[in-house]
């Protein structure tokens, strides 16, 4: 092989990053769904059910929910929108926001952060959260004709809690916070609630 013919370690650099990045993703994924195992075991769903939402095999699913039965048991968790910590707050705007690059996939500036998001290539760091609110709040100008009202007062709410924080914490680790509200969110919009 010429030296022409060789791959640089700026490009072996980059083809690794890109891989890592989706192998971070895939195991950032798993500990949610473990993380997940334990919120339903904790709502007193049976091994069944879970071995069939997570598509685990149900001796998967036993040591896990074995495990979780020998440590303390999840504090109860609140499905309410009107939770004041963080990770809840921006789990909302997550669904918000794709909530909006669904209906607008074309013209939605937050489309592209969204999908960042969910493909892990973003994190919720207070920069990028900060610049999904950017986003966001573009969305509502551009398409406050057609959007309903309670997506101005979806995010309204979810802004007066970022700005004004409430110092409220959760036991609960914040992805699985961010992703409940996310899904809660969603469903309330979906719902016109």
């Amino acid at each position: 092989m010429t030296d022409a013919e060789s791959l640089t370690e700026e490009q072996a650099g980059r083809m690794l990053a890109e891989m890592n990045e989706v192998i971070r993703a895939g195991e950032e994924m798993r500990k949610l769904r473990t993380e997940m195992i334990k919120v339903f075991t904790g709502l007193g769903w049976t091994q069944d059910k879970i071995a069939r939402l997570t598509e685990m095999s149900q001796p998967a699913v036993s040591k896990q929910v074995a495990k979780y039965k020998a440590e303390d048991p999840i504090p109860p968790l609140g499905l309410s929108l009107d939770q004041g910590d963080a990770p809840w707050l921006e789990g909302r705007l997550w669904g918000l926001a794709e909530e909006i690059a669904e209906a607008y996939p074309d013209t939605a500036r937050c489309a592209r952060h969204v999908d960042a998001l969910a493909r892990g290539k973003k994190r919720f760091t207070p920069r990028e959260v900060d610049e999904l609110r950017r986003l966001v709040e573009e969305d509502l100008r551009l398409h406050r004709e057609d959007l309903p009202g309670s997506h101005r007062e979806a995010y309204d709410a979810i802004a007066r809690g970022l700005d004004v924080p409430s110092g409220a914490t959760a036991d609960t680790p914040a992805s699985v916070r961010r992703t409940l509200a996310h899904r809660i969110q969603r469903d309330r919009l979906g719902d016109g609630a």
